[in-house]
């Protein structure tokens, strides 16, 4: 029951700690941040399974975060409600070619990024830019303005 309930902590503590991390810097891993989360990996393993090596602990351990992954994913597309909260919700950086700074500096997202991007997706400036969308995945779409 132990493993139980420090796999339930855990997995609900690592869900909040990537929502406050913020979606664009889970999409964009640096190599320092693929390490790091591996470091991460290696300490959450310790923090749940402690000094059991079995393979029972190791099921019951693997059972418990993935049946909370599958009851995370199901309120998710069942309770709308809660979608906002476990998913988060697409962030406007640019409409109609002009930067929101507010949106810009809370997602900590750089003009200089927002260009790179635009530039991948072969809209040359912000000002092409009808729209520009952080998405949930930590994405951006961006959507050109239409050319007269």
């Amino acid at each position: 029951m132990d493993l139980v309930i420090r796999s339930t902590v855990i997995f609900f503590f690592v869900y909040l700690v990537t929502r406050v991390v913020g979606k664009r810097e889970l999409a964009a891993l640096e190599p320092f941040d693929l390490i790091l989360l591996i470091v991460i990996g290696d300490l959450v393993q310790q923090g749940v399974t402690q000094s059991d090596y079995s393979v029972t602990g190791a099921v019951t351990v693997i059972s418990v975060i993935a049946l909370l992954s599958v009851v995370v994913g199901y309120a998710n597309f069942k309770f709308r409600r809660l979608r906002s909260a476990l998913e988060g919700e697409p962030v406007v950086l640019v409409e109609d070619g002009r930067l929101i700074d507010g949106n810009m500096s809370r997602e900590r997202i750089t003009r200089e990024e927002l260009e790179a991007e635009g530039r991948q997706q072969q809209v040359l400036g912000i000002e092409d830019m009808r729209w520009a969308v952080l998405e949930t995945t930590g994405r951006i779409s961006v959507i050109p303005k239409q050319s007269s």
